[in-house]
Parts: C-alpha cells; sequence; structure tokens
C-alpha cells in the first residue's frame, strides 16, 4: 500500500520522516472516495475535479491532488519548487498536496510506485480483442499467481496510473491493457508500467480515423515490443497469423512466443470446432505437447484470444495442465450477452463497440447456431480509409449468413447494399436511421427459433435495442 512518504519521494525526491499514514486507493471521482484514499483533481471540459473536494473529505478521503489555488478554506502542502535539503512540514489530514499539474503528478506517482512493486507486469494491446484477452489472461494467471488487473477501461494515461497506485505489495502478476490513440501513446504508457510480458492481439482499422492508416496503428502498437527487456527477461507473445504483428519479432530484443493457427507458431491450435452457446472444442500445441479443450467462449474467433492467455501462462512458467484447468473453468465472455425474449427468440447482444474484424466475427458465431438468424448491423465508427472498404466487408459476410438484415445508419446503408449485390434478396433487407427504430421493426415480430444478432458502435447507442426486445411479447 502506498504511503505519504512515497507520495512526497516520488514528487519532490526528498525522504520525510516516516509518518505511518497509507493511501487506501487513488481515484479521480469523488463519488468513489472512501476512507484514506487520494483523490487526484482533474481539470474536465465538463467538471473541475477541484470543485469536488469537499464531497472527497466529508467522505474519508486523506488527501487531495490539486494544481489550482485553493485559497484558505483547505490545509494545503505545497510541493512546487521543493529543494532537496528542505524540511517538509505534514500538516494535519486532510489536507491538499499542491504541484503544478495534477495529471502529471498522478503518472510520476504511478512511475515511482511501480519500480518498489516485484510484482511482473503483463501487458496488452491491439486493434481487436483486448479487454478478452485481459480478463482470460488475468483468469490464466490468477490459477497460479496472485493476480491484479485494470479494470474496465482503465487504459489511457490517466487509468493505468490508478490502477497501479492500487496495486499492493503482495501482488505477483498485473495484467494491464494498454489503448492507442495517437502514436508514442503506448510508449509513455509503458515507461510507468515498465511491462516484462508483452501481448499483441492484431492490427485493424479501428482508429484509422485519427492514425492515417494500418500500417501507423501497427507502428503505434509495436511500441509495446520495443519497451520490453532484452531476452531472457522480456517476452512478446506476438499473432503469427496476422502479418503486422509477426513482423513485430524484428522489432524487439525480448523472447518471441507466436502463437496462432498455423503450426510454425510456439502455441497454435486445430481441430476446431464452434458449439454454438456451448462453447469451443480444439486441440492446443505447446513444446511437442498438446491436449483437446473444450472451452465455454463463444465463436470459433475466441481461439486467439484462448491462445493468448496460454502464451501468458507458458511465458510465465506454467504448465500445460494449469492453463487448461484455468481454462475449462473462465467466466471470461466479455460484450456478447446471449438472452432469451418473451417470445423465444434468442438475442446476442453485442453492442459495446464494432469493427469489420469484430463484426465478421459475430457473423460467424451467428452462422453457427440453429433458426431463423437476423442481423441488426449498424455504422462502425473511426475507420478513417478503411470506413467503405470495411462495412462492405460486413455486408459480405452478412449475405453469406442471414436471413433478415436490419441495417442501421448512414454507414449502414453501405452493409444494406452491398448484401443486396451479394444475393441477399431486397425483401429480407430493411434500412432505418437509429437504433430505436430497429428495435421497432423487430419489436412485434420476433418468435421462437430466430437468433438475432446485434453489434454497432458503442456511439450509435444500440445497447438500447435488447431490453426492449426482451419485454416483446
Amino acid at each position: 500500500m502506498i504511503t505519504l512518504n512515497d507520495i512526497i519521494y516520488a514528487l519532490t525526491g526528498i525522504a520525510i520522516p516516516e509518518n505511518g499514514m497509507m493511501i487506501t486507493e487513488a481515484v479521480i471521482d469523488s463519488r468513489k472516495a472512501i476512507p484514506g484514499s487520494l483523490f487526484v483533481a482533474l481539470p474536465g471540459e465538463r467538471s473541475d475535479g477541484h470543485n469536488f473536494i469537499h464531497s472527497t473529505f466529508e467522505k474519508g478521503a486523506t488527501l487531495a491532488l490539486v494544481q489550482r489555488d485553493l485559497g484558505s478554506e483547505f490545509r494545503v502542502l505545497d510541493l512546487r519548487n521543493m529543494k532537496s535539503n528542505q524540511e517538509i512540514a505534514i500538516p494535519r489530514a486532510p489536507f491538499c498536496i499542491r504541484v503544478d499539474d495534477s495529471l502529471k503528478s498522478l503518472q510520476d506517482i504511478a512511475r515511482y510506485w511501480r519500480q518498489k512493486l516485484s510484482a511482473r507486469v503483463i501487458a496488452i494491446t491491439g486493434s481487436v480483442g483486448k479487454s478478452s484477452t485481459k480478463e482470460l489472461t488475468f483468469e490464466v494467471l490468477s490459477r497460479k499467481f496472485h493476480t491484479f488487473k485494470n479494470p474496465g477501461n482503465y487504459n489511457n494515461e490517466i487509468g493505468l496510473p490508478l490502477t497501479i497506485l492500487n496495486l499492493g505489495q503482495g501482488y505477483e502478476r498485473l495484467v494491464l491493457e494498454m489503448g492507442f490513440y495517437y502514436p508514442g501513446e503506448i510508449s509513455f504508457l509503458c515507461g510507468i508500467a515498465k511491462p516484462d510480458v508483452g501481448i499483441v492481439t492484431n492490427i485493424g482499422t479501428v482508429h484509422a480515423e485519427r492514425a492515417g492508416s494500418q500500417e501507423a496503428i501497427a507502428k503505434g502498437k509495436a511500441e509495446l515490443v520495443e519497451a520490453l527487456a532484452p531476452s531472457p527477461d522480456g517476452i512478446a507473445i506476438l499473432n503469427f497469423d496476422d502479418a503486422y504483428v509477426k513482423a513485430m519479432a524484428s522489432k524487439t530484443q525480448a523472447r518471441v512466443l507466436f502463437y496462432g493457427l498455423d503450426s510454425g507458431a510456439d502455441v497454435w491450435a486445430d481441430e476446431i470446432q464452434g458449439q454454438g452457446l456451448k462453447g469451443i472444442r480444439f486441440r492446443m500445441h505447446y513444446q511437442g505437447s498438446s491436449m483437446v479443450l473444450e472451452v465455454p467462449m463463444l465463436g470459433r474467433h475466441s481461439v486467439q484470444t484462448i491462445l493468448r492467455a496460454s502464451a501468458a501462462g507458458f511465458a510465465e512458467g506454467m504448465t500445460m495442465q494449469e492453463v487448461a484447468e484455468a481454462l475449462m473453468a473462465s467466466n471470461t465472455q466479455l460484450r456478447l450477452v446471449a438472452v432469451q425474449t418473451r417470445s423465444g427468440a434468442l438475442i446476442l447482444d453485442d453492442t459495446y463497440n464494432a469493427t469489420p474484424e469484430s463484426t465478421v466475427a459475430a457473423l460467424d458465431l451467428l452462422d453457427e447456431l440453429k433458426g431463423q438468424k437476423i442481423a441488426v448491423l449498424g455504422d462502425m465508427l473511426e475507420l478513417g480509409p478503411y470506413e467503405q472498404a470495411g462495412h462492405e466487408v460486413v455486408g459480405c459476410r452478412a449475405a453469406e449468413v442471414v436471413n433478415q438484415l436490419i441495417a442501421v445508419g448512414p454507414r449502414g446503408q453501405t452493409i444494406a447494399e452491398t448484401a443486396k449485390l451479394r444475393g441477399l434478396p431486397p425483401t429480407a433487407i430493411t434500412w432505418v436511421a437509429d437504433a430505436l427504430q430497429a428495435a421497432e421493426v423487430l419489436k412485434y415480430n420476433l418468435k421462437a427459433g430466430d437468433v438475432v444478432l446485434i453489434k454497432g458502435s458503442h456511439g450509435l447507442r444500440m445497447d438500447r435495442i435488447s431490453p426492449i426486445l426482451e419485454e416483446a411479447a
């Protein structure tokens, strides 16, 4: 558990006499403050954390990290312009610590705390499958090690430092998802987290609108493997089936562990059988040994996620039996939720987000299931120059799988038009402007045996569709 002494030393380089003040948790949301918290007051476009210091102290927070002049309303320890031999008088808690930049100070404290931790860090990045890989890797490693992970979407310059500050000394492994929005971001995050193992899932078209091209995305993701320590300490776990990721082997000094569906990979799978909502069955190979596994994860594409998590287990010294036991007991099935409506139809709600790659994978799962297959497919955002081609790819696959297509949003028109060109009858295609209209189309028309896939970018709020359909007669 981090202490006030650690915080002051991280920010000033000054060691003060031990005072015993322990920090229970670091938060940026005043509503999440608990007794002993460190509240980091961040200025924002919609709200300013400095306006909520009173409420955090009322909840028992001990410290607030601030960058604004608060007058005489609070006790303040000003750490700006401290000299190395200067004595520091600690105010009575609760009090504020004044710095020039509260976000930078949060990152500096996390960077210092990471250096004091003995836990090995496994970092994950990629265009698709980061979160599911994080969750499954956490489950696999937890079978043998005391393991922590970053919660939810704590994968950026704010969430990742918070995760590290909330990590205690007793943990042996830390699994971190790393997001990528601009060049240099992953390199910066690695400078804080100091990963020992780096996993790259794939290079898709998501964020191409900001990054510019798949090549630019690949360069940004490669920052993870470039940051790893040389072999044998650093280990890069790379996708053998993705040409962009496979090529990253030449950009790292770490030991490379390839995974994929090709026998040329170190960890690979064959004999893959999708079993619908029961999961998947396949044979996994590693170092001359193999084992048939049945894992309760949906869709054949989940094999890649399983191989990544398995490779992380092998990298950390786990046996195939230990990895297999963790996989077969897995509860990881992120985002896609299967629910039954009153009418007896099955809804596959996969509305967290959408890319061409993940949407095709969801359609592949739909293809494995029996029944009247209906796909509600919406706009996929942030594809940049790949926008037209990405929606056409989805339209092509939809035409091969579905009996009925409901396309949502302006870009959904491309999905609908492509599906029509690929042979889906016009009478089986409907286009609507938004998610609520899609729900109205289906609301009174579902029956037992229908299977409905709902998929689209988060910005379309397609998560509103499933609750409406669940209640439909």
